[in-house]
C-alpha cells in the first residue's frame, strides 16, 4: 500500500501525530516519508487518512 498527500493538505500535523512512522511535516504540508507503507503502520495510516480534516490523505493499493 502507498500514500500520497494532495494539494489540499492544510500543514494542520494530525497525520503526524497519528502516524509519525508514515507522515513528515515539509515545508509548506505533509510529505509521506515512505514509498511502502510498512504492514504494521497500515491500520494508523489509514486513520490518519481519516482523520485528516480536509481529505488531502490517499491511501493506496
Amino acid at each position: 500500500m502507498r500514500a500520497r498527500v494532495t494539494d489540499g493538505c492544510i500543514a494542520c500535523g494530525r497525520c503526524v501525530e497519528i502516524c509519525p512512522d508514515v507522515f513528515e511535516m515539509g515545508e509548506d504540508i505533509a510529505q509521506v516519508r515512505v514509498a511502502e507503507i510498512p504492514e504494521d503502520c497500515v491500520e494508523a495510516a489509514q486513520e490518519a487518512a481519516d482523520e485528516c480534516p480536509t481529505s488531502a490523505i490517499v491511501i493506496e493499493k
